[in-house]
């Protein structure tokens, strides 16, 4: 059985998406979930930054075909793991988001749940994410221009088959009409972060703040998730993992490379197709996006 697949979207930018990601991966954790978080956002990656994290292969190598996804897996602040990307825009050019659906594929395999954190507005790098996904959690702010943009990824999502699972309000003040926001989205409100200072700095912030207002609402937003995963699922990722996840001492992450090679020798290539040497080939990376719709949509 494969694990959970979130993916945390919305329209607009600089509503939180980031913060969320980090913020539930944390939670999670912490209530015994094998939790990743994936830098889906190609365009302009900034979990690593947000972490304090400077990790090489990235997600873009493995996205051009020069890295495993197995070595792209790092540690962040409290043990949360995490998939970081890069910021430059060579690796973005080179980066092809058809990819991204085996990468996702192999983390489900090692890990419970997979939280896939994306990039603002509607192109195919951000409209992948939602296809792949299990679950989508759309983030907003009260402000208009960020609603009308959650509303058109809603839409979107929904015209390629993906299950919206609810929205969550941020920077909510006592100002914030939250019925008002969730009778405009027309979705199920999962959880309303106040504004918070501490949320703009020192993340993850249930670690660094873990007192504040928003470090709670994120923790009974992860209690929410983890009712939507365990109902949807029997109890976890399958124990035939794909790769074993890289350890600090590069230990695991050796013994997953003698085991994909040991696997290739006999195959004739990786299981998923994003090793060094495998790239997968352009028909079959139109096949497995063609199931969202994706090239339709962009075409």
């Amino acid at each position: 059985m494969t694990g959970y697949v979130f993916t945390v979207a919305g329209g607009k930018g600089g509503v939180g998406k980031t913060t969320t990601a980090i913020n539930v991966a944390v939670a999670l954790q912490d209530a015994g979930h094998d939790v990743v978080v994936v830098d889906a956002d190609l365009g302009m990656a900034n979990l690593g930054a947000m972490l304090d994290i400077e990790h090489s292969p990235s997600l873009h190598q493995v996205l051009a075909g020069k890295a495993a996804v197995s070595d792209a897996i790092t540690e962040g602040p409290g043990g949360v793991t995490v998939v970081p990307g890069e910021r430059n825009l060579e690796a973005f050019a080179d980066a092809d988001p058809a990819k991204l659906r085996k990468v996702v594929k192999a983390l489900s395999t090692a890990y419970e749940i997979v939280l896939i954190d994306t990039g603002a507005g509607l192109s195919h790098e951000t409209t992948v994410p939602l296809g792949l996904a299990d679950g989508v959690l759309l983030i907003t702010t009260a402000d208009d221009v960020a609603i009308g943009d959650t509303i058109k990824t809603a839409q979107l999502a929904e015209r390629i088959e993906g299950d919206v699972v609810g929205a969550v309000l941020t920077r909510a003040n006592d100002d914030t009409n939250v019925s008002q926001v969730a009778d405009k989205l027309d979705l199920e409100m999962l959880a309303v972060v106040p504004e918070d200072q501490d949320a703009t700095k020192d993340e993850p912030l249930l670690i660094n703040h873990s007192d504040s207002y928003a470090a709670e609402a994120y923790r009974r937003l992860a209690s929410t998730l983890e009712e939507i995963y365990e109902v949807n699922t029997e109890g976890g990722a399958t124990t035939e993992q794909e790769f074993e996840p890289s350890s600090p001492s590069g230990d695991a992450s050796d013994a997953a490379d003698s085991d994909a090679d040991a696997e290739s020798a006999e195959s004739g290539g990786s299981e998923t197709g994003i090793g060094p040497g495998n790239e997968a080939s352009p028909e079959s990376d139109d096949d497995d996006e063609d199931e969202d719709g994706v090239f339709g949509l962009f075409n």
